[in-house]
């Protein structure tokens, strides 16, 4: 018999492997709720009733267990009983709803079957150039994102390759109808990402979107697609971006560029989501005022209410990349016309790519404490998902995809919660103490991650292991600014402005190095070493500190892993601890590698007297 690994079963280990029986998300969640009450040895009776005409459901238990709701909320519902059921936790009183109409899953995969930023093996939708996917595989995905309510999925790369661009055309789009077959029996619906320049690829002359070859050329991409795919959503763009063409290329704006999509898919209910990750990628270190987190917000605010109503500008929740540690993108808060959507990363590309432990809901917590959800109509996450057997390659990166999807159902963070839910399911004989370290692992990583909010200090194009200068020098933006008297980007009102651009309070905040949060200290102000942080240490103390504690963090996180020894199935046991060991040597790395730097820099020693710098000298091949 074929051994199947545990992590296959994410957090729904009480569901069978095979495929559920049904047509419908009301008969998937039948089928679902059958197997999963036997398998929890559960005798009562369960009865599905579809009311309303949501994803909204109410649970009761009055001798017999209940789930109405709409034609989705049944199974939502369904599976949120299942989850209540397994850890013994009480039903919510109430109909329950999600805060947004779309909670989105945006895959980075290409059609060879590589994924950008993945870390986690290859394409779950596409092999050597073409629609390619495992039908039980996808009936487990879609299940693993139901449970936790994720209604949308974009398969494709936004930085487009061939054949990728051709993907919305008759060639493949009834490969890609199969998939969405699939999907939508576990109310989840496509959208696709496309390339602005396509009617180039196609043989048209231009991809000017004023052009009336070009609109055409786009309502019958459209209506071809939706004929396939009657529930499709809509189309995904990266324009004008890290070398992807837009509306730039010709003399046109961004409204002229996105509304001239969204009027192709209007017609059919149809919706664009237009990313807003658009700045100068070929900058001049040596330029102290061209600012990269500044980009977006002075692209896209003064636009307010030039997009149609179906267009969706989609921001990253900060406004650098996705970085361990940034404020909150000022842009989240302009622009109370145009309708937004809110875009996380769950692939770790900057937090450790599921080698090292970072649990992200924290990290989100962080944006919502700021942001009232009502900010933003949809929320969307960079997936870390591929064809490793436990999904996510570390295993206790499932955590992160379990809370996007709890996160983008209710609107907001709640790392606790969300961690012990997950770990409950996953690891019931251990649940507590593997949310403990879940809970743990944002801040150590930090520590030796990121000093105060200095950002991109990472290998290039690999963007694992330190390296300090590594874009230091760099056209992409991403500088420090370190030399021998101070460290840090001024971007208060004095410097480049980013601070301007929040509201008021908030402005304040970020523009006083006084009362600047100390973990984005260095992210807003230039300050000297000798800089007295708030509790009486030295800015270069505190760097010190950090590092050092980080890496003595991290070996703790593998110590209290392996105290859980017979709590946690063998093979995933071992899995776990292979990265805990990766990440203490990782940390120990950074430890040395950001404080030799620093101290090259400033001269200044650590007051602690610890030695800084490798304990013994590097191995040569």
């Amino acid at each position: 018999m074929k051994h199947t690994p545990k992590g296959t079963h994410a957090w729904l280990p009480y569901l069978p492997l095979s495929i559920p029986q049904g047509r419908s998300p009301f008969e998937i969640a039948q089928s679902e709720l059958r197997e999963g009450l036997k398998a929890l040895g559960i005798s009562k009776e369960a009865k599905i009733e579809v009311l309303g005409t949501g994803d909204e459901y109410e649970l009761s238990d009055t001798g017999d267990l209940q789930v109405r709701g709409g034609p989705t909320g049944v199974l939502y519902g369904s599976y949120h009983l299942l989850s209540l059921l397994k850890r013994g936790a009480e039903l919510p009183k109430g109909v329950v709803r999600p805060f947004y109409p779309l909670r989105m899953l945006n895959h980075w995969d290409n059609m060879d079957g590589e994924i950008e930023r993945g870390y986690a093996g290859r394409s779950l939708f596409f092999r050597g150039n073409k629609v390619s996917f495992d039908r039980e595989r996808i009936h487990r995905y879609a299940r693993m994102l139901a449970s936790v309510g994720i209604n949308a999925v974009s398969p494709g790369n936004v930085n487009v390759k061939p054949p990728m661009d051709f993907l919305i055309t008759g060639k493949y789009l009834p490969e890609i109808a199969k998939l969405a077959d699939i999907l939508r029996l576990y109310g989840i619906r496509l959208l696709l990402t496309v390339e602005f320049n396509l009617p180039l690829a196609a043989g048209l002359a231009t991809a000017d979107p004023l052009d009336e070859n070009v609109m055409r050329f786009w309502r019958e991409r459209a209506e071809e697609t939706y004929r396939h795919i009657p529930d499709f959503i809509g189309f995904l763009v990266k324009a004008d971006s890290e070398h992807r063409a837009g509306p730039f290329s010709y003399g046109r704006t961004h409204p002229e560029g996105a509304n001239m999509l969204a009027q192709a898919l209007k017609p059919y209910g149809g919706k664009l989501f237009w990313r807003c990750f658009v700045y100068n990628h070929n900058q001049d270190w040596r330029d102290p005022e061209t600012d990269r987190p500044c980009a977006a917000f002075m692209h896209y605010a003064p636009l307010d209410g030039q997009f149609d109503d179906n267009v969706i500008l989609q921001i990253k929740n900060g406004p650098l990349d996705f970085q361990v540690r940034e404020p909150v993108s000022p842009l989240l808060f302009a622009m109370p016309g145009t309708k937004k959507a809110l875009e996380l990363q769950l692939a770790q590309e900057y937090t450790g790519q599921q080698v090292d432990l970072f649990y992200q809901a924290k990290q989100w917590q962080d944006v919502f404490s700021l942001l009232s959800a009502d900010r933003v109509q949809f929320i969307t996450a960079v997936s870390n998902l591929g064809d490793d057997p436990n999904w996510t390659g570390h295993d206790l990166a499932q955590a992160n995809l379990f809370a996007y999807g709890r996160t983008a159902w209710y609107g907001r963070s709640d790392p606790e919660q969300y961690a012990l839910e997950w770990a409950q399911l996953a690891f019931p004989c251990a649940g507590k103490e593997v949310a403990d370290i879940l809970l743990h692992s944002p801040d150590t990583y930090e520590k030796y991650v990121s000093p105060l909010g200095l950002g991109f200090m990472v290998n290039p194009n690999s963007h694992y292991g330190p390296s300090p200068d590594g874009y230091e020098y760099s056209s992409w933006g991403t500088y420090h600014r370190a030399d021998r008297e101070k460290v840090g980007v001024d971007r208060s009102a004095r410097g480049t402005g980013l601070t301007e651009q929040y509201p008021g309070e908030i402005r304040a905040m970020y523009d006083d190095p006084a009362i600047c949060p100390d973990k984005l200290l260095l992210f807003f102000h230039r300050l000297p070493y000798g800089h007295v942080m708030r509790d009486g240490r030295t800015l270069i103390q505190r760097i010190y500190d950090d590092h050092f504690e980080g890496a003595h963090e991290a070996k703790e996180l593998a110590l209290r892993w392996k105290t859980l020894k017979g709590l946690i199935p063998e093979d995933t046991f071992e899995r776990v601890l292979t990265r805990f060991d990766r990440q203490e040597k990782n940390a120990r790395e950074w430890c040395d590698v950001i404080n030799s730097f620093f101290f090259r820099f400033s001269g200044i020693p650590d007051a602690k007297g610890r030695k800084i710098g490798p304990s013994k000298p590097a191995a040569h091949p």
